[in-house]
């Protein structure tokens, strides 16, 4: 799907988008219920699933209970569902993880949408009593909507794919960058071998060479190698430990190149999984539709 979301053509967005991006629209609803389906999307899902929470409604109803009140708070972070009396929020749905949105065409009050579930990773639908405001709700959701999807372009969403595929190429330079300098060091201690070799005079007692390994090579030592200092005023030439360069470079001489920085901040694995969550919910996109979930609309006592 090219765009971030469906709706009907011949409405057009209700808010500023100040409103939705700094605030939030207020919506007061009897929470009917959610329920599992099995599809991120379709008419007919939320159809089955209107018709099974009005049932249960009935019962409820007919047991004496009462359907809570509950107030919508919707915006480009998600919709809120919270207690009508003492704000405690009971749902919190991310836009990005709604995938479909409706309204019922013949009973104005009853609007529905699905969700994912942020741990059980199940599709969740979610259905509401409105007052007979179902359709301008629906379209408020799809605004925000299409708003958070802008914002997570303009945050650098759209880099995510390239991100990890530039990441994965740094990883490997850094593997290459540790082979490189396990081989430089195994160099340079065969260098040191035939270099002493060639210094003892000859009838004069040998030191003793270094244990090598099964591949005849110096095994690897920590500790960092002696350079020599040039000779001040005929002293005797001084040894130092040598210190390691301020700035690390990869095994071509360029400095390892961070693709976190190209984009505001530099992401943890964990915020990079986020990232990479909603880039996926955002190209699902969210369907906004009309349509008729039953010939029984619910009665006007509720």
């Amino acid at each position: 799907m090219n765009r971030a979301f469906n709706r009907k053509k011949d409405k057009s967005w209700m808010h500023t988008p100040e409103a939705l991006v700094k605030h939030y629209i207020a919506y007061n609803a009897k929470f009917l219920g959610s329920t599992e389906v099995d599809q991120p999307k379709g008419t007919e899902v939320v159809k089955d699933a209107v018709r099974k929470l009005k049932f249960q409604r009935h019962i409820k109803k007919s047991e004496g209970q009462k359907i809570p009140k509950i107030e919508l708070q919707i915006s480009i972070y998600g919709v809120k569902i919270l207690d009508l009396k003492t704000k405690d929020v009971q749902y919190n749905c991310q836009l990005h993880r709604m995938s479909f949105c409706a309204d019922d065409k013949t009973d104005k009050r009853i609007f529905t949408f699905i969700c994912k579930d942020s741990e059980s990773n199940k599709h969740l639908c979610y259905v509401f009593d409105s007052e007979k405001c179902a359709e301008e709700i629906t379209l408020t959701i799809g605004q925000a909507f299409d708003l958070a999807y802008k914002k997570f372009l303009e945050s650098g969403g759209k880099d995510v794919e390239t991100r990890k595929q530039i990441g994965s190429l740094q990883k490997r330079i850094q593997e290459l960058e540790t082979e490189n300098s396990e081989l430089k060091k195994q160099l340079q201690g065969l260098k040191e071998q035939l270099r002493v070799a060639h210094e003892t005079p000859a009838g004069s007692i040998s030191m003793k060479a270094p244990c090598t390994d099964m591949f005849d090579m110096v095994p690897f030592s920590p500790v960092s190698p002696m350079v020599l200092s040039p000779a001040r005023n005929s002293q005797s030439p001084t040894s130092s430990f040598l210190r390691p360069a301020e700035t690390r470079r990869d095994l071509f001489g360029a400095e390892p190149f961070d693709p976190f920085m190209c984009g505001a901040a530099e992401f943890s694995p964990d915020i990079q999984s986020k990232l990479d969550e909603m880039q996926e919910g955002f190209k699902m996109g969210l369907t906004l539709e009309g349509t008729v979930f039953s010939f029984d609309p619910l009665d006007s006592c509720c």
